[in-house]
């Protein structure tokens, strides 16, 4: 009988739901179908909202929102199978990532939250949903954040070259992937498409920059940098994790930012993102030669041009090349981490996240 898992995601970047349907045996992972869900525009801002203004969101609201965002995961699945042709009976779990609203591991009462009521999930589709796979891994003193890098290890790992994988949402994230079996290293590295695409809405009117090439009509703004790189985070040692907390509309706003010319700063922001993505692989990875990328920006043809020029030496190519189209590698982590949850096998990696132990991540929803 088939064994087949569903990955439900969606990241910082809060544009809608992305949903595989994924195989995973010996040899790695047969992607059996997939789908886009994107949210409902009313549904996107409000949660844009809930982001940017934590403080003035009352509990009804964000309680309304679980009951949406949970609903939009649910016909993301359904849709999903009816698109697969696959039976729900034929799919052993969903693991659903659900939507951070908020992410606070450092705080005095470390937290994070993902909405997206898991029980919608399960008794709408008929299938176990695992959700909520961070608060375990916060609940063992880490960070709650990646959760992504064993299922790198899993899959990407080579005994005979260092490698780098790099997602690269509304937040990059990186994992650090040794061929000599030395413990795994990830982080998120500060901004990815985050400022870029809330800045070029403001400014166009548009959901995101194409192929950056907004970006590249600007020019990088070296003052404006220098202040940018200053934030404390970059300074920052591994375990780390950070969100849209950190950066924002109103971070950049801190910096004079409407003074400059909108296009040079979305030159800027563009710079930004590579700079910090390539000083961290320096400082952490400084013999890997093999970059795999993977997320929306992964299509962000300027932004891998100012990667490349900031990592010289270094070869840059999608996960495509090592097996995985880059659009999907975060869904299908989700649907791995249900599979280990599951089988009662933990899902994080102490290295990565600092915590004190490896867990079994998630709750587990029966339909």
């Amino acid at each position: 009988m088939p064994d087949y898992y569903i990955g439900l995601m969606s990241g910082t970047s809060m544009d809608g739901i992305d949903a595989v349907i994924a195989d995973f045996n010996d040899d790695g992972v047969d992607i059996i179908a997939t789908h886009e869900r994107p949210y409902a525009e009313t549904l996107r801002h409000a949660l844009l909202k809930a982001v940017a203004t934590p403080v003035d969101q009352p509990i009804e609201n964000i309680g309304s929102l679980d009951r949406q965002v949970g609903e939009h995961f649910r016909d993301a699945a359904l849709e999903l199978l009816g698109k697969s042709g696959v039976g729900a009976g034929d799919v052993r779990a969903i693991g659903s990532h659900g939507q951070t609203v908020r992410h606070q591991p450092d705080a005095v009462a470390p937290y994070t939250l993902q909405i997206g009521n898991p029980a919608l999930i399960a008794g709408g589709t008929g299938i176990t949903t695992v959700a909520d796979f961070r608060s375990a891994d916060i609940a063992a003193g880490g960070q709650g954040a990646p959760l992504v890098p064993p299922f790198h290890q899993w899959l990407f790992g080579s005994a005979d070259a260092d490698r780098v994988i790099l997602n690269i949402g509304g937040i990059a994230n990186v994992t650090l992937l040794k061929s000599d079996g030395s413990p795994v290293i990830g982080f998120d590295t500060g901004p990815g498409n985050a400022l870029l695409d809330r800045w070029i809405q403001k400014h166009r009117k548009t959901a995101f920059d194409r192929n950056g090439d907004w970006a590249a009509t600007g020019t990088c703004a070296e003052d404006l940098l220098k202040r940018l790189l200053s934030f404390g985070y970059f300074e920052l040692k591994p375990p780390k994790s950070t969100g849209l907390e950190d950066f924002n509309l109103e971070w950049l706003q801190q910096h004079d930012i409407e003074s400059y010319d909108p296009a040079d700063v979305q030159a800027t922001l563009s710079e930004l993102t590579a700079r910090t993505i390539a000083d961290h692989i320096t400082a952490h990875a400084p013999d890997a030669r093999e970059l795999f990328v993977c997320g929306g920006g992964a299509h962000n043809t300027n932004l891998l041009r100012r990667l490349a020029r900031n990592l010289p030496g270094t070869s840059i190519d999608t996960t495509e090349a090592v097996g995985l189209d880059p659009d999907w590698v975060e869904a299908v982590a989700f649907a791995w981490l249900a599979m280990r949850t599951m089988n009662k096998q933990t899902g994080n990696l102490p290295s990565v996240t600092g915590a004190r132990q490896e867990v079994i991540l998630g709750t587990t929803h029966y339909p």
